[in-house]
Order: structure tokens, then sequence, then C-alpha cells
């Protein structure tokens, strides 16, 4: 049996559009990011639960620095 576990992250940003340009290059083949609004939108779909936790563990680490680029870089 296989299980498919899938989720969505929605964060508002400043300014989305480099914010999810700095974390697109960082996702992995279960992760897909893209810009809705003032909002990054990241799906992430997989079966191994313990490859998700990471893989999400290491893009909200991500989402903060870039977050914090994106702010504070452009000043």
């Amino acid at each position: 049996m296989t299980i498919q576990i899938e989720g969505t992250i929605i964060t508002p940003h400043a300014r989305p559009d480099c914010v999810a340009a700095a974390v697109i290059p960082d996702n992995l083949s279960l992760i897909r990011t893209s810009v809705a609004g003032g909002c990054v939108r990241t799906d992430i779909q997989g079966e191994q639960l313990r490859s998700i936790i990471a893989s999400v563990d290491d893009y909200l680490m991500n989402l903060a620095i870039a977050e914090d680029i994106c702010l504070y870089g452009s000043r």
C-alpha cells in the first residue's frame, strides 16, 4: 500500500517574487513553489513522511533567510 501525502504552505511577503526566486533553486522534486498575489505558495507531495518533514524543515529555514535578504538586501 502506498500513502500519498500532500500539503500547501502559503506565506505573505512584501516581495513575494524575490522570495520565491530565492527558494525555488533549493526545491526538491516533491516541492513546487509559485507566487499568488502577495504570497508565496508551496505545494508538497510525496510518499515518504520522513522525507517530507525534512524537506519542509529545510524549506522553512530557506524561506526565512530569503525573506530577510529580500527585505533588507534591497535597502
